[in-house]
């Protein structure tokens, strides 16, 4: 026990390992109303404060959403359902998920996005769509985020470009500049640094200074993200795992974010003005693994909001 113990002081004290802890102060994470309700406590597990999304998949009820964004905020944390922009019908309904959120639950956070449907349900297809409505604004939401591709979306530009993508961002910047809302470019998850770091560069470039928080996979068997990446259409990064998975000392042992945490962390400590803002974690492997990983690296980032024993 003892040398354990030395062990843990000591990797605390490394530079990496102090980076990473700073590097995820204020992290978010992601929940949904099935995975919510397995949790006993979430207070045992997140840090007071936390902000935690919802996802809202096809085929969720309201209800349910509402349910775990009341449960949510009685605990102390900052509640970001999403607005997935294909399968909300018309204004009507947008307005009237508004008014459930805050009236039931005392949601003032979304996140817009277009949503995984192939195609629009009813009158909206993309978030700006959702935020030309002047719902939310009027409703007095403070802070807004919508999506962030760092490897692209074949949804937004089929033919692998950016192009289409660069064009909506700058009209979000624009949108950005003229409300009151706080707005955010919150990502898919990525396995790799490099290509994150090149994206938030070409973002700068382009003129686009809304920060980024960055989507993360937390701890998970290496099946289960390759599975994922492959379905939400990860492209560089589902090399990494690729390359993982050839290596027969790696195949069986679970997926850690540290890797690629620790280089954006280091490109942070040395590029203070980097936009990724804050980490935003998708508990792939589960919201209790993910919660512990946070907990053992995160030094007083990961502290939850109540301790056992």
């Amino acid at each position: 026990m003892a040398l354990f113990t030395f062990k843990k002081r000591d990797l605390d004290a490394t530079p990496t390992h102090g980076q990473i802890q700073n590097f995820l102060q204020g992290y978010s994470i992601e929940v949904m109303p099935r995975t919510a309700e397995k949790v006993p406590d979430f207070r045992a597990l997140l840090p007071r404060g936390t902000r935690v999304y919802i996802a809202h998949i096809d085929g969720t009820p309201i209800t349910d959403m509402v349910a775990t964004a009341r449960r949510l905020n009685a605990d102390g944390f900052h509640v970001m359902p999403h607005f997935p922009a294909r399968i909300i019908k018309d204004t009507a309904t947008l307005a009237d998920w508004i008014a459930r959120y805050q009236g039931e639950a005392d949601v003032r956070q979304g996140l817009l996005l277009a949503g995984g449907a192939a195609t629009p349900q009813g009158d909206f297809e993309n978030s700006m769509q959702l935020l030309e409505t002047g719902l939310f604004d009027a409703a007095g939401f403070t802070r807004l985020h919508v999506a962030g591709h760092p490897e692209g979306s074949r949804d937004i530009d089929p033919d692998g470009g950016d192009h289409a993508v660069i064009e909506a961002l700058r009209w979000k910047q624009a949108f950005a500049e003229r409300t009151d809302a706080q707005m955010a470019l919150t990502t898919q998850f990525c396995f790799d640094a490099d290509p994150i770091i090149a994206w938030a560069d070409r973002l700068r470039a382009e003129g686009i200074t809304l920060p980024v928080h960055i989507g993360i996979a937390g701890p998970a068997k290496l099946q289960t993200l390759i599975r994922f990446a492959i379905s939400c259409g990860v492209g560089p990064s589902l090399k990494v795992l690729q390359k993982r998975a050839m290596d027969v000392t790696k195949l069986l042992l679970p997926y850690e974010p540290t890797e690629v945490l620790a280089k954006l962390a280091a490109h942070k400590a040395a590029h203070p003005d980097f936009a990724v803002e804050q980490v935003h974690f998708f508990p792939l492997g589960g919201i209790a693994a993910n919660a512990e990983w946070a907990i053992a690296n995160g030094g007083a980032a990961g502290i939850p909001a109540i301790r056992n024993g």
